[in-house]
């Protein structure tokens, strides 16, 4: 599927989700609009259960709006077929969560190249793109290191060289540095932003960490189902 050139990655427009499955439904937000710019960085802060994983989670295709209309690179995503939806992601999109979600059996180099694998690059030429991107997140000499055999913050660090390995437009984080202790947490932001310098990639950040928050382009708030612009000093 070929994307319609367009200024923004993200747009969404008069979004609003809302769970019917129980007796009594649950609205959690209406009516969201919501642009990210080439190249640009957003984070989200909220409090737990105010609807900012639903807000990125309908914001990369993995659930779906009650009603409004959400764009990906030009591309309305309730259109889109569940296989043209895949291929769109895998070729647009890269994703970071709270807890790495690496492939246990796979070594580091193998995790980060399984994108490209899915999209049917070469595995020579999908394991030397992961090699590079491993030595950008400082672990070179890990390539062969199975998850288990690597700490917290190298395993967080490989999910991040996978989310950027197919160079996708935008980057989505729910609490990249949320399982973290602090010193490791600084580290993965200082890569988190060097990287997103150097290859133009847009990030939409989801945390309760202020300090990653305010590191980002805007800085918006989740709060009783509205998002609103933080105050900043």
């Amino acid at each position: 599927m070929n994307s319609p050139e367009t200024d923004f990655v993200i747009e969404a427009s008069g979004i609003g989700k809302t769970y019917d499955e129980a007796e009594i439904p649950v609205n959690i937000f209406e009516n969201l609009d919501f642009q990210l710019c080439r190249g640009e960085s957003i984070s989200v802060l909220g409090s737990s259960g105010s609807g900012k994983t639903t807000l990125l989670n309908i914001l990369g295709g993995l659930d779906k709006a009650s009603v409004g209309q959400v764009t990906l690179c030009g591309v309305d995503l309730q259109s889109c077929s569940d296989k043209a939806l895949t291929r769109l992601r895998n070729q647009n999109l890269g994703f970071v969560y709270q807890f790495h979600h690496l492939l246990a059996e796979f070594t580091a180099v193998e995790n980060i190249a399984m994108p490209l694998y899915i999209s049917g690059i070469s595995r020579k030429k999908a394991d030397k793109k992961a090699e590079i991107l491993l030595d950008k997140v400082g672990l070179s000499s890990r390539g062969n290191h199975k998850p288990s055999e690597l700490s917290g913050g190298e395993r967080q660090r490989v999910a991040i060289a996978r989310a950027l390995v197919n160079d996708p437009k935008c980057v989505l984080m729910d609490e990249p540095t949320g399982n973290l202790d602090e010193t490791t947490a600084k580290s993965i932001q200082e890569i988190m932003l060097e990287l997103q310098t150097q290859m133009g990639t847009s990030f939409v950040v989801v945390t309760h960490d202020k300090q990653l928050a305010y590191k980002m382009d805007r800085i918006f708030v989740m709060e009783e189902g509205i998002l609103r612009p933080a105050v900043t000093e």
